[in-house]
């Protein structure tokens, strides 16, 4: 097999929104709640399933915090290729700015396991970023 069909064959895509939650926040006590809505797809030949997470995340001054568990929100779906799986959760942080990333680990039906990298994106409250 063609090494390009072979790193196709275990290929997650996942995408990222996130949203700034006003009624849940009070920025006086440094408190910024954030949502965010996570797709995850099956981009690859083989089906795939999730079996934990890894998010790091980042405020604006410069704290760090990982986060690591089985699933996400309860579930650790399986996905045929083409097949996506949506969720939503959130973060509090104690800067109006802030960034996530990560990565999944998936489970390939034969066995394989291979990171599914989440790129960074921002929390921001409205009006705090250009």
């Amino acid at each position: 097999m063609a090494p390009m069909a072979e790193s196709r064959k275990y290929e997650i895509t996942v995408a990222a929104e996130s949203q700034y939650l006003a009624d849940q926040s009070k920025p006086d006590d440094d408190r910024y709640v954030f949502a965010y809505h996570i797709t995850i797809r099956n981009t690859g030949s083989v089906p795939a399933q999730l079996i934990s997470r890894h998010w790091i995340i980042k405020d604006a001054d410069a704290h760090v915090q990982e986060v690591r568990g089985l699933g996400v929100v309860g579930h650790q779906p399986l996905l045929q290729p083409g097949e996506s799986f949506e969720y939503s959760s959130g973060c509090i942080l104690t800067t109006p700015v802030g960034t996530m990333s990560g990565s999944y680990r998936m489970a390939a039906e034969d066995g394989t396991q291979f990171e599914a990298p989440i790129a960074e994106f921002a929390l921001a409250m409205p009006r705090v970023l250009h």
